[in-house]
């Protein structure tokens, strides 16, 4: 499984802010009021990213031998999957506060304080997702094996299937 890479992260930020920009223009325009999201929003996104965390923890200390038996290969790639998961959500929501944000400190109206401080608290906790997935991803990566050999490796003369 390959690491979650930082352009990834970024593109999906991006799209994050230009749907949120967009929806709330669109309820502007149509004579709505302005996408506020709900303050148990960002304290979800810290639980997930302690959850996250302690889900990765054991793979660590099995990774480092700390631990008294062997993880589950299955497990680590669980808690590995997750980590990729929650740190595209991650980018995703934070990109979408910021789209949120932006459009409402363009308006000539000022918004309300507590929109405010209700999307600077997305974009804040989902960052904070993002780095506890990559750390976590990082707590899921696997030291290389000494007996792993790549076909065609000029350095073991290992040929593959000749």
């Amino acid at each position: 499984m390959k690491r979650t890479s930082v352009p990834i992260l970024i593109l999906l930020a991006v799209v994050g802010g230009g749907v949120g920009y967009l929806i709330d223009h669109l309820l502007t325009v149509s004579g709505r009021a302005t996408f506020a999201p709900s303050g148990f929003l960002p304290v979800l996104l810290l639980l997930l990213a302690a959850a996250v965390l302690a889900i990765a923890w054991p793979v660590r200390r099995s990774v480092r031998g700390t631990s008294q038996g062997r993880i589950d290969p299955f497990r680590a790639l669980r808690a590995a999957t997750l980590a990729r998961a929650s740190s595209l959500l991650g980018a995703i929501m934070s990109g979408f506060g910021a789209g949120l944000l932006i459009f409402l400190l363009s308006r000539p109206v000022d918004p309300q304080v507590g929109s405010i401080v209700a999307m600077a608290a997305l974009i804040a906790s989902s960052l904070v997702l993002v780095v506890a997935a990559l750390v976590a991803e990082q707590f899921c990566t696997l030291p290389k094996d000494p007996d792993d050999r790549q076909p065609d490796d000029p350095s073991t003369g290992a040929d593959a299937g000749r």
